[in-house]
């Protein structure tokens, strides 16, 4: 139980922050329901219109946007927790507190986006939930080993950009150019709403260069399809390349821009 001490003192300490606004929660949840409702008549719209660019997803725009607009939520989760962390420490004149702790910076930047991120998979879980009891979301073909594997990929590689993020934060403040070049082109090039397929061939090819584009299909195709880890195992070794290179290279950022934000004696405000 030692190892899982200081992550759950988090998780507690976030839980009771969260908590006591109740309110926050009902209007998370209601903005929820009218999201999905939202797409499900958009769906009935022109889904059928779009249904020649679906047909490697299943056919249904439902269900393709639906795994979208729940997945995407983890990218948005990964490139603000883990600001928010850093900036909530540095506001409250914590951070260097805890950096004096033997707790590692690792565990700090990661325990203190721990609970965004289970309060994201509760979304996504309230999202496919209301998508199987009331607009007919398809389950019965759902290979749940190659979800569970895209989704740990998904997690680290957007975390990894996360951290990045939060570096650049520390240094500099306000301008944070990795939270805007994967957060909001992402939304639009990373398949989140439509296949990236009737995009221009050349856009196509940038779309290649963000995880969440071989998330999300990764994901679509083991959701819809039931496409077995072979299936798929371009997207997921394309997942395990990006946590490759962004993990590490996130971690020594980040130790970096603590070093210069020692230096310049800005650890205690944001």
């Amino acid at each position: 139980m030692g190892a899982f001490r200081k992550p759950l003192a988090f998780l507690k300490r976030d839980f009771l922050i969260n908590s006591s606004y109740k309110a926050a929660f009902l209007f998370q949840y209601g903005s929820i329901v009218f999201s999905v409702l939202t797409f499900f008549f958009i769906a009935k719209l022109f889904g059928k219109n779009v249904s020649s660019y679906l047909v490697e997803y299943g056919g249904d725009y439902f269900s393709f946007v639906l795994i979208g607009i729940a997945f995407y939520g983890y990218l948005s989760t990964a490139m603000g927790s883990f600001t928010e962390a850093i900036g909530k420490e540095q506001s409250c004149g914590t951070l260097e507190v805890l950096l004096l702790t033997p707790t590692k910076i690792s565990h700090i930047i990661g325990y203190g986006a721990l609970w965004n991120f289970f309060f994201t998979s509760l979304n996504v879980l309230v999202y496919i939930l209301l998508g199987i009891l009331f607009f007919h979301f398809p389950i019965a073909k759902i290979n749940l080993p190659a979800v569970i594997i895209i989704l740990i990929l998904t997690i680290i590689s957007f975390s990894s950009l996360g951290i990045i993020s939060a570096s650049f934060i520390l240094v500099l403040k306000r301008a944070d150019p990795i939270n805007w070049l994967f957060s909001g082109v992402s939304r639009f090039l990373g398949g989140v709403y439509f296949p990236i397929s009737i995009l221009p061939g050349w856009v196509q090819r940038i779309s290649r260069f963000l995880p969440i584009t071989y998330s999300l299909e990764g994901m679509r195709k083991a959701m819809l399809l039931g496409s077995s880890i072979k299936d798929i195992w371009p997207d997921i070794s394309a997942l395990i390349l990006f946590s490759v290179i962004f993990l590490p290279l996130s971690i020594w950022g980040f130790k970096f821009a603590i070093n210069k934000a020692k230096k310049q004696g800005s650890l205690i405000y944001y």
